[in-house]
C-alpha cells in the first residue's frame, strides 16, 4: 500500500554491517549524476509556475545546493526495478519540493539566519513572506503530483506530506520535555525525516510498475535509512564540526530538542545531575556546550547512538535482499556504507 501509516517499530538487534573500504560522497553521486542535474533544472523552473511577484521566492527556496538525498533514492530505486524515466525526474522534483517547504518552515520555527552557507528565507523577506511561500511550495508539489494518469501518486505525497508536517508538530511540542521516550522519539524521526525517505524509494519502484513486495522492500528501505540519517545527523549537532554539519554546534539544544544523545544521558545519570542538565538546556547559554558534551562523553552517548544508528542500516540493508541484482542496488547499498562510514567518524579528531 502506498504512503501507509508510518509507524516506529522497534528494530531487532542487528548484526554490525560488514567492513568497507572507504566511499566518498562524490563517487555515489557519479552514476546519478545526470538525473540530480535534471531534476534541479527542473526545480528551478518550477519557480516560472508561481505568480512573477512570487516567482523571485520561489526562485530562492528551490535553487538551494543540498545533498539531493531524496531524488537520489528516487534514481537509484528506479534503477533498482528497470530503467529510469522522465517521469523519476518529476516524481524526485515533487519529493525535492515537500523537502524545501518543510525546511522553509523549519527556518522560521527555529529562528535560523544561515542555511547552506546562505541567508534563510525568512532572514532575507521576513516569516509572513516565507510562511506563505512555503504553503505554495507544498501546493505546487500536490499540483505536479496531480499531473500524473493514476490518483495514486498525488494521494501517497499528500498522504506523505501529512505525516511529515504532523512529525514536525510532535517535534515542537516535544522540545524541553525531558521524559520523553525512546518509543516517542523515533515515531517523531520515523514521521518528520524517514518518511519523504520511504515515499522516494516507494514512488520510484512503483512508476516501474515493481511487484509490491519489491515496493514493500524499497519503502522499509526508506524508513531504516531515513530514521539512521537523522539519527546521524542529531549526533552530528554535538559531536561533529561546523565544517561537516553546516550549522552552529548545539543548535539542538538551543532549541530544546531532546535528541537521542541527550536521551541516553539523560536515561544513565543520576536525578541530582540530570536535573542540574535539564536546567541548563531550559536557560540555554552558549558556554554550555562544551560541559554538555563532557557528559554525554561520560554516560556514552555516542557509542549507544552509533550502535542504534548501525542497527538501522542493517536492517535497512536486509531489504535490498529482495531487490533483483542492479547497479541500482548497488547504490543503495552504497549509502548504507557510506552513512555508517560518516557515524563511525563522529568524533574522531582530525
Amino acid at each position: 500500500m502506498l504512503a501507509a501509516e508510518t509507524k516506529w517499530v522497534a528494530v531487532p538487534l542487528a548484526t554490525s554491517l560488514p567492513q568497507k573500504s572507504s566511499i566518498r560522497w562524490n563517487e555515489i553521486l557519479e552514476a546519478a549524476d545526470p538525473f540530480l542535474k535534471a531534476v534541479a533544472q527542473r526545480l528551478v523552473t518550477q519557480a516560472e509556475e508561481f505568480e512573477p511577484e512570487v516567482s523571485a521566492y520561489a526562485e530562492y527556496a528551490l535553487s538551494g545546493n543540498g545533498k539531493q538525498l531524496r531524488p537520489l533514492l528516487v534514481s537509484l530505486s528506479g534503477a533498482a526495478t528497470g530503467k529510469v524515466s522522465d517521469n523519476h525526474v518529476t516524481i524526485a522534483v515533487i519529493v525535492e519540493m515537500v523537502h524545501l517547504a518543510t525546511l522553509v518552515h523549519d527556518d522560521i520555527i527555529d529562528e535560523a539566519e544561515m542555511r547552506r552557507g546562505r541567508p534563510t528565507l525568512s532572514a532575507k523577506w521576513g516569516n509572513e513572506i516565507s510562511v506563505l511561500l512555503g504553503d505554495c511550495l507544498f501546493a505546487q508539489s500536490l499540483k505536479l503530483a496531480a499531473s500524473f494518469p493514476t490518483p495514486e501518486i498525488c494521494r501517497a505525497v499528500a498522504s506523505a506530506t501529512n505525516t511529515v508536517c504532523s512529525g514536525e508538530i510532535l517535534q515542537t511540542q516535544s522540545r524541553r520535555r525531558f521524559q520523553i521516550s525512546r518509543q516517542e522519539y523515533f515515531k517523531i524521526l520515523a514521521m518528520k525525516t524517514a518518511e519523504l525517505f520511504a515515499l522516494s524509494c516507494e514512488l520510484g519502484g512503483l512508476l516501474n510498475q515493481a511487484a509490491p513486495a519489491q515496493r514493500e522492500a524499497l519503502r522499509q528501505f526508506g524508513l531504516a535509512l531515513g530514521t539512521a540519517y537523522q539519527l546521524y545527523d542529531d549526533c552530528l549537532d554535538v559531536f561533529g564540526s561546523e565544517a561537516v554539519s553546516g550549522k552552529t554546534m548545539g543548535s539542538d539544544l538551543s532549541n530544546g530538542e531532546v535528541t537521542l544523545p541527550l536521551l541516553v544521558t539523560l536515561e544513565r545519570m543520576a536525578d541530582s545531575e540530570r536535573a542540574s542538565l535539564e536546567l541548563q538546556i531550559k536557560n540555554w547559554l552558549p558556554q554550555y556546550f562544551p560541559g554538555v558534551v563532557s557528559l554525554l562523553g561520560k554516560y556514552g552517548a555516542l557509542a549507544e547512538s552509533r550502535r542504534i544508528i548501525h542497527q538501522h542500516l542493517a536492517a535497512a540493508r536486509q531489504t535490498l535482499q529482495m531487490l533483483p541484482d542492479s547497479e541500482g542496488r548497488d547504490g543503495l547499498a552504497g549509502l548504507i556504507d557510506y552513512l555508517a562510514q560518516q557515524s563511525d567518524a563522529l568524533g574522531v579528531l582530525p
